[in-house]
């Protein structure tokens, strides 16, 4: 019985206890905002109630009385900001919570309960620019056209006036150019805003030393080399940035930082800090692509991003195609890639691989090797130049019954460009991408020399409000020069048909036969459009029309073409679309019907 009661007795104090508790408690309430604006136009109104603390707060459901007092009280310093930036510079706020002005009422004694919270703002006179002196300007410095005598005196003016006049310093080697002291006055009335900003450009400095920091893996000397900051030449900002692109495009750091010293040097240089955080080491991946025609392909890889302490990149990747195809049989590639950046030049990047694999087609059936070895030069944002030798090594068995066998042997040249100017190379929306190779190629055994040709040309452009509907268009092209069809290996010769070039047709469904074997030609001609409808943010539908042509000699002989047509819908996500097409033969012989194509990413 005692131990009862003492058990009561806890029970009781600790109910009592928690009703103490949560009567202390700020009561989960905000049932209720008024926003008032007077004075401004629509827009000025709109974007007041988008830019409000407590509307977001309202929108998001939040209820706890505490949380939405410090909303409250945050919200003048806010919004006065946007009156700022509208040209509005005696406005007034009133923040009212059930009654009482959110400004008036202490933190140290917050309301308990918080029902209904009114928010009045009155935007007072409209101000323009009166005196607008900046300066010194460097020369060929542009200054907003709004920031002039009479404009609208708009904060975000002075501050893209006062950035320009700073940055054209700076693009003049003046690295610690910067305003000072601003002078902006306020006259009221007449409501007029006199702006008085001085420039101080600072001296002319140069490019001092790189300091890396940050490192763990990499050594310092080649972070400086694939940097390739100018040493010893005058500053300029954009040397600065593409030193930082140059850095992250090796996928090796997951951040950089470049930040100009506190100090000058006595030598009139200026070094540069650089700030990296490394990438993980190891990445693997894989992916899964179908083709109704050609089945599905298996892809997986591994990458190590920094093999040798030096950027370079290192990846192995191993491909099963043809599972499930309706033709042919399974198909196997074993391949590894290697680079280095900053080979030569901080642009030029050394890049070495080799693969071998197989490849059984109803037309033949081979066995494949090759290496290549090559440097590709970036020679600005667009464009990038690449060159080469390789080696080709491949036994082929083809003709009625495969009873034909080749053996070649090819030492290649390849060079090629490419020129990318889209907006974005996952899904485009406007601009165009350019890419060509020319290889010539020397038979060494079982083959003609010769060379191979390839285009690749790509544009996009973007109409409606923001760029709802795409339209999109590839045309394509290939030829075989010199040598003939059958001393020509299959690799090198040219199909139509398949996600690639025609969808709705078969994979590989279009060729050319003479004497009897049938193979790939010698001439290839493609044209794709698209239509590209975003119905939700996430979520677009295509239409699209295909067709193909191949010939037998360079785009004469024995030639033929076909096309196709269908749809398909895109889904965003962080690594691109995700692809979804159905297509259907509408011209030529090789139709079997419906195709159905999955993948990531554009088809083009």
């Amino acid at each position: 019985m005692k131990n009862f009661r003492q058990t009561g007795a806890r029970r009781m104090q600790m109910a009592v206890l928690g009703i103490a508790i949560l009567s202390a408690m700020p009561a989960q309430a905000f049932d209720q905002l008024d926003i008032v604006v007077e004075g401004g136009d629509s827009a000025l109104r709109t974007a007041l109630t988008r830019a409000s603390l407590l509307q977001a707060a309202r929108d998001e459901g939040v209820t706890d009385g505490l949380e939405v007092f410090t909303i409250a009280r945050a919200e003048y310093g806010h919004l006065i900001g946007v009156f700022y930036e509208a040209g509005f510079y005696a406005p007034e706020i009133s923040v009212r919570i059930d009654g009482r002005e959110a400004a008036d009422i202490s933190p140290l004694n917050p309301p308990a309960t918080i029902r209904n919270i009114e928010l009045r703002l009155v935007s007072g006179p409209a101000y323009v620019f009166g005196r607008t002196e900046l300066g010194p300007l460097a020369q060929g410095t542009e200054l907003p056209e709004g920031f002039a005598p009479g404009e609208t005196a708009r904060s975000t003016v002075i501050r893209d006036a006062t950035g320009d006049a700073v940055d054209g310093w700076r693009d003049e080697g003046h690295a610690r150019a910067a305003p000072l002291d601003p002078q902006i006055t306020a006259r009221q009335p007449p409501g007029a805003l006199d702006v008085a900003v001085q420039i101080a450009p600072g001296p002319r400095l140069r490019f001092g030393a790189l300091r890396p920091d940050g490192q763990q893996r990499t050594r310092p000397e080649r972070i400086v080399a694939i940097a390739g900051l100018p040493e010893g030449e005058v500053f300029s900002p954009r040397d600065l940035q593409r030193a930082a692109e140059r850095l992250r495009r090796t996928g090796t750091f997951a951040s950089v930082s470049l930040r100009e010293a506190e100090d000058d040097n006595p030598d009139g240089t200026l070094d540069i800090n650089a700030s990296v955080v490394e990438a993980p080491l190891r990445r693997i991946g894989a992916s899964v692509e179908y083709d109704t025609e050609a089945g599905a392909k298996l892809t997986g890889f591994w990458l190590h991003r920094n093999l040798l302490g030096g950027a370079e990149r290192f990846r192995v990747e191993g491909m099963v195609s043809g599972l499930g195809a309706r033709q042919g049989k399974i198909d196997y590639r074993l391949a590894t890639e290697f680079s280095r950046p900053a080979t030569f030049t901080p642009d030029t990047t050394l890049n070495l691989g080799a693969f071998v694999e197989t490849e059984r087609d109803r037309d033949f059936e081979a066995l494949r090797f090759r290496v290549d070895a090559g440097l590709e030069h970036r020679y600005s944002d667009e464009l990038t130049l690449r060159g080469g030798v390789g080696l080709l090594l491949e036994r082929s068995d083809f003709g009625p019954g495969l009873t034909q066998r080749e053996d070649f042997q090819l030492l290649l040249l390849p060079l090629g460009a490419t020129w990318d100017r889209r907006d974005d190379d996952r899904a485009p929306t406007r601009g165009f991408f350019a890419e060509g190779e020319v290889m010539p190629f020397l038979g060494l055994s079982g083959t003609d020399s010769g060379a191979r040709v390839t285009a690749d040309l790509r544009a996009y452009r973007g109409v409606g409000a923001q760029d709802g509907i795409v339209l999109a268009g590839r045309v394509q092209a290939g030829a075989i020069l010199a040598a003939g069809l059958q001393r020509t290996p299959r690799d090198l010769l040219f199909y139509s048909g398949g996600g690639g070039t025609v969808r709705g047709q078969p994979f590989r469904s279009l060729g050319v036969t003479s004497g009897g074997i049938r193979s790939g030609g010698r001439g290839f001609a493609a044209v794709s459009t698209e239509a590209r409808v975003r119905a939700t943010e996430n979520i677009g539908l295509v239409g699209f029309v295909d067709a193909g042509y191949v010939s037998e000699g360079t785009f004469s002989g024995a030639s033929d073409w076909h096309a196709g047509a269908g749809m398909g819908v895109r889904y965003d996500t962080p690594v691109g679309p995700l692809r979804v097409d159905l297509g259907f033969p509408v011209g030529g012989t090789t139709g079997r019907g419906v195709q159905l194509y999955l993948g990531i990413g554009q088809a083009f």
